[in-house]
């Protein structure tokens, strides 16, 4: 100790009070006169309690301690002074005689050394901050409130049922527990049945749906964890057959079809084709979580086990929309084998469509055919078709439309594209003796229609999804009959679509060619049942 005291005298004798008096200077003159700064620091080295401190700190390393934390009580430093010109952090603390000597100061003050130094070591312990968890691997778990109040209602609902509920059973609990359409029922049984018991105890009920959160979830996400393979972040078309089939086994509209399997098997997949349609906007067969909440599936799902007529719901599920596109196929598929090709696909709506788009069609530009047979279309690709077709207000559709008349797949219709299509439009009005409409007049109609944000002439996607009658401007390239429907302005198509403002494109065709073919097969019945009906008719028509 008597070695360590003198050496800290001499330290001291060392110390120059003249460093510790300098005048505050600018960042620019203390960068001029970098030797200035090191002077300060090897004074403020030299000094005692500076000493005690490194010491300190020294012996605890070598023992193992915690490192101190070391507060500088000083406040920020002051433009011009040493420490500013060093970043954030790495500035050496100030000399213990900075804060107490200044030539503001009496020259005996500023002689004198301060008895205490700012560098204080802290022995309190370090308060350690607690961040609430955010991130739970099934989702939040539900307020304690709300688990009562399910537990006290599986607790009424598994009552009887002491060994387990079977599947029958089990309807009541998917619609009262756990607020889903009844036809869910046999797929969230299995879904917690993962062993094939064929009994769904009580504790294996809470531990899926109250311990794994799912009681926390919207409707959109219940549906969709129930329905998707537990590897896939994605919902497949055969993650929907269960659900489907369900509903054709038990909903009252649809009990017709028990005894025609194959009409249930295509109802299936029309119901299926037409959700995938609306709704998989990426085409790639992959519905997603993000697809699902955006659309309007989960309310058609609710409504359609609310409501005994089937055909009421026109979102995805009504049997007479399933109808008419089935009959429309069988009208174009003449020799029955299940697949369209290019020249039957012309006959569509009494050779509606020109031999250009069909072309375009059969390229599968607008859609990769799911057809295992070259240059033929399979059912599925024509229900894509006919949706796109007959409803053009749709996003969908106006999608589908677009790629076949965008021929260079640059985003961009432009002058010559469109003209391209209308050719064919202009050479069968003057075939059918129709005063033909000059391109010119067609094109100035629909930049007035559309109103492109760009002046130029052409339009992008985003200008016809901004506009209400961009559907009429496929059809006037390619489709003649609408076309001329769509000139004409008939007055009872204009006060059906006002008095019905929610009703599609497609929901007042469905109608209409559901009333057609209905009437066509009464006609065909009565023409079979007997000669007498057959005379009448005869009579009548004359």
């Amino acid at each position: 100790m008597a070695a360590i005291d003198v050496e800290m005298a001499k330290d001291i004798a060392r110390v120059n009070p003249e460093l510790l008096q300098i005048a505050e200077v600018s960042p620019s003159a203390m960068k001029e006169n970098p030797h200035l700064v090191e002077q300060l620091y090897s004074q403020w080295l030299s000094l005692p309690d500076t000493y005690k401190l490194v010491k300190s700190l020294v012996d605890k390393s070598k023992n193992g301690s915690v490192p101190i934390e070391i507060i500088n009580n000083s406040s920020s430093p002051k433009a011009g002074s040493p420490s500013s010109m060093f970043p954030a952090g790495s500035a050496p603390p100030l000399s213990p005689r900075s804060s107490s000597f200044s030539r503001r100061g009496s020259g005996a003050s500023s002689a004198r050394f301060s008895k205490s130094s700012p560098l204080k070591v802290v022995s309190e312990p370090i308060k350690q901050l607690v961040i609430p968890q955010f991130y739970f691997q099934n989702g939040r778990p539900a307020p304690i409130s709300v688990k009562e109040e399910c537990l006290t209602a599986i607790n009424e609902i598994f009552t009887g049922h002491e060994e387990g509920m079977k599947i029958l059973d089990f309807k009541t609990v998917t619609n009262e527990i756990c607020k889903l359409p009844s036809f869910f029922s046999t797929v969230l049984f299995k879904k917690i049945d993962t062993e094939s018991h064929g009994v769904i105890s009580r504790d294996e009920f809470i531990d899926y749906w109250i311990n794994k959160n799912m009681i926390t979830m919207d409707t959109a996400t219940q549906i969709y964890t129930i329905l998707k393979q537990p590897n896939n972040i994605f919902l497949t078309q055969e993650d929907f057959k269960p659900v489907i089939k369900e509903l054709l086994l038990t909903h009252p509209g649809l009990e017709f079809l028990q005894n025609t399997p194959e009409f249930q098997e295509r109802y299936t997949e029309t119901v299926i084709y037409r959700i995938f349609f609306y709704m998989n906007r990426a085409g790639n067969g992959r519905l997603t979580l993000r697809e699902l909440k955006r659309s309007n599936l989960i309310s058609a799902m609710q409504q359609t086990d609310e409501e005994e007529d089937i055909n009421k719901i026109l979102r995805y599920f009504s049997y007479e929309h399933f109808y008419v596109i089935y009959c429309k196929f069988w009208e174009l598929d003449t020799d029955h084998d299940f697949l369209i090709t290019k020249e039957n696909l012309i006959k569509y709506g009494n050779h509606a469509l020109t031999f250009r788009i069909v072309d375009r069609i059969f390229s599968q530009v607008p859609r990769k055919f799911m057809s295992k047979v070259d240059g033929k279309m399979c059912y599925e690709d024509y229900v894509y078709f006919i949706l796109a077709e007959e409803d053009k207000s749709s996003e969908p559709s106006l999608e589908y439309w677009f790629k076949c008349v965008d021929l260079d797949g640059n985003g961009i219709l432009t002058r010559n594209e469109m003209q391209y299509f209308y050719e064919e439009q202009f050479h069968r009005m003057e075939c059918m003796t129709q005063e033909p409409v000059l391109f010119e007049d067609i094109l100035c109609q629909l930049i007035d229609m559309i109103c492109p944000q760009n002046e130029g002439c052409f339009l992008t996607l985003k200008d016809l999804k901004g506009c209400k009658l961009a559907g009429h401007v496929f059809n006037i390239l390619f489709n003649l009959n609408k076309f001329m429907a769509f000139e004409s302005r008939d007055p009872f198509l204009i006060r059906q679509e006002r008095e019905e403002p929610t009703l599609t494109d497609w929901d007042r065709f469905a109608r209409r060619e559901y009333i057609r073919l209905s009437m066509e097969e009464d006609a065909d019945d009565g023409s079979n049942g007997s000669g007498d009906v057959w005379d009448d008719s005869l009579d009548n028509s004359f």
